[in-house]
Formats: structure tokens, C-alpha cells, sequence
């Protein structure tokens, strides 16, 4: 189980059963979808679990690019504005933490 940040995103690759299930991840509001391309700014922190799929995640200001995609466990900090680009269909469970 590796976990990692870049440009201060934090992602944790495939993180056990028992975590999920602690975070209450299959209670979380699903979403899927196809190929796209899109500019996304997080006014709350957002942790999102991706069950399938990929997307590369370009930030703001930033100089590069990373992928995450299934088995990913992703915390957006509050505030980043991202493009969003889906090169495999996703299918992703969300949350907010709003202050």
C-alpha cells in the first residue's frame, strides 16, 4: 500500500478493505463517467475513491501532470483548480469535507 503526494494531492494506492469500509466509502455519492475534458475548482477539501478508470490530472500553475485510476484512493485539498481529463470511462465514490 503506497501512499504519495504530488502538487499536494494526496493518493494512496490501493488501500485495504478494512480502510474503505472505516471511511464508509460505499455510502459516499457515486459517479461515472466517459472520456472528457474539464477545468475543476475544489471549494472543499474532496477525498474521492476511484473503483475503475483513469484520468490525468494536470494543476494549476503547475509544470506536469500525474495519473491516478482504480484502486486510488485521492484527497484534493481545498481550493485547487485542476483540469480533468478522463482517458478511461470512471466510475469514482465522493466526499466533502466542508467546513
Amino acid at each position: 500500500m503506497a501512499a504519495y503526494e504530488v502538487f499536494g494531492v494526496k493518493i494512496e494506492k490501493n488501500p485495504s478493505k478494512s480502510k474503505l469500509i472505516e471511511l464508509s466509502v460505499s455510502t459516499w455519492p457515486k459517479w461515472e463517467g466517459g472520456p472528457l475534458k474539464i477545468p475543476r475548482s475544489f471549494k472543499e477539501e474532496e477525498t474521492m475513491y476511484l473503483v475503475e478508470g483513469k484520468v490525468k490530472v494536470t494543476v494549476e500553475e503547475k509544470i506536469g501532470s500525474f495519473e491516478i485510476g482504480g484502486g486510488d484512493l485521492v484527497v484534493f485539498p481545498k481550493g485547487m483548480t485542476i483540469t480533468w481529463e478522463i482517458t478511461e470511462p470512471v466510475k469514482k465514490h465522493s466526499s466533502w469535507k466542508k467546513e
